[in-house]
């Protein structure tokens, strides 16, 4: 395990090293969970493409911080473990909140991003009124009173089988978060809104969702996609909210597709 002191927050992270003319993807993953939930995206691109995973503040390993905290400490964060890490013009694919955060280190860090894929996110998430209810409802009975409401967001009745244990495996993550680094995120997201910085992004981007997307629906993220200069719009069929879970293999495609695309030369004889 590999941890970093980044604005007096340890971090958890791990870099998985591949040839250095190829583009560092950076994952940043969703509220509730840690970066185990790349794994079998992971193991697709290890040795194709340099990784860096890590848990936000407030998730896995990491520390939870300062409270309160906004999505630009967030990717001040990550902007931080790049620097230490002297990674440049990395691809940042961001899943829900890890998206937000996508959005604000291009806002304040372009130096940084060479490209965004951006899964089940949008330039804003929800309203005052949904956060203020969960986190109070997290804050009365804990995380565990929400799970069930939120793995009807999280993925298709085909995938919260009693019998799949992969899905008590993803109640346990959720669960196991801490509710101060929880809600806080919440709270994040809550005061976060993007509409405008997504106007402005001019770095390859693409936006992707899962069909039966409970949390950010297709329809959100199409909106998205079109505030931004020439962004991609890609769908997942059988797939709710965390692709990188429940539809590894077709993520994976659209990523690999998308970076061989952007990439100089990939297409070259």
């Amino acid at each position: 395990m590999q941890f970093a002191r980044i604005n007096d927050v340890t971090i958890h992270y791990q870099v998985i090293g591949a040839p250095a003319d190829r583009p560092v993807i950076v994952f940043t993953n969703s509220l509730g969970t840690d970066f185990r939930i790349w794994r079998d995206v992971v193991v697709r691109l290890a040795g194709e493409f340099p990784i860096v995973l890590y848990d936000k503040r407030g998730h896995g390993l990491s520390d939870v911080g300062q409270l309160p905290s906004s999505i630009a400490d967030h990717a001040t964060d990550l902007a931080g473990l790049l620097d230490l890490l002297s990674v440049k013009k990395a691809v940042i694919c961001g899943l829900s909140v890890g998206g937000l955060i996508a959005q604000s280190l291009y806002q304040r860090r372009p130096d940084l991003v060479s490209a965004l894929i951006l899964c089940d996110t949008a330039h804003k998430i929800g309203t005052a009124e949904s956060w203020n209810a969960r986190i109070a409802a997290v804050e009365k009975n804990g995380i565990g009173s929400i799970v069930d409401a939120i793995m009807e967001r999280w993925f298709t009745p085909a995938f919260r089988r009693p019998e799949n244990t992969a899905y008590s495996g993803y109640c346990n993550m959720l669960t196991r978060q801490p509710v101060e680094g929880y809600v806080a995120a919440c709270a994040a997201i809550r005061d976060a809104d993007f509409t405008e910085t997504a106007k402005t992004i001019t770095v390859p981007t693409i936006c992707v969702v899962g069909d039966q997307d409970g949390s950010t629906p297709p329809d959100l993220v199409l909106s998205t996609a079109k505030l931004i200069p020439d962004a991609r719009y890609e769908v997942i069929p059988n797939c709710a909210h965390i692709p990188c879970v429940e539809q590894p293999e077709a993520l994976t495609a659209v990523i690999r597709a998308f970076l061989t695309s952007i990439t100089p030369g990939e297409n070259s004889p």
